[in-house]
């Protein structure tokens, strides 16, 4: 199964949809899709949206780890919601939810970050 990536910008956050399977084939690409939205839109929160992510490996661990660090070193914050189970706990397990929030949808992702519908 191969990944699709849904970029969309709600004011002054991106909100970035997942679908299919992150891993080292696609990776490259959600890593370049996403660093592209960050430093030419106008986005200072980044929402991950995992509702229709089925498998991610450490590849997409990684990914997600350097677009965070590209986007606190901007002074934003990234969120994620709606992860399924396995995905949720790959990121226990790697110790992101020490660093990353995790909402139940994207409405209460966007809504943490204080941006006014």
């Amino acid at each position: 199964m191969s990944l699709q990536v849904e970029l969309e910008q709600h004011r002054n956050v991106l909100i970035v949809r997942l679908k299919g399977e992150l891993d080292h084939h696609s990776a490259d690409v959600v890593r370049f899709k996403m660093e592209d939205a960050i430093l030419r839109g106008r986005c200072d929160h980044v929402v991950l949206s995992l509702k229709d992510l089925q498998f991610m490996d450490s590849s997409g661990l990684g990914v997600i780890l350097g677009r965070y660090k590209l986007v606190k070193s901007r002074g934003g914050k990234m969120v994620v919601c709606d992860a399924h189970a396995s995905v949720k706990r790959l990121f226990e397990l790697s110790g992101l939810f020490k660093i990353l929030s995790l909402y139940e949808t994207e409405r209460t992702a966007i809504a943490s970050l204080e941006v006014v519908s």
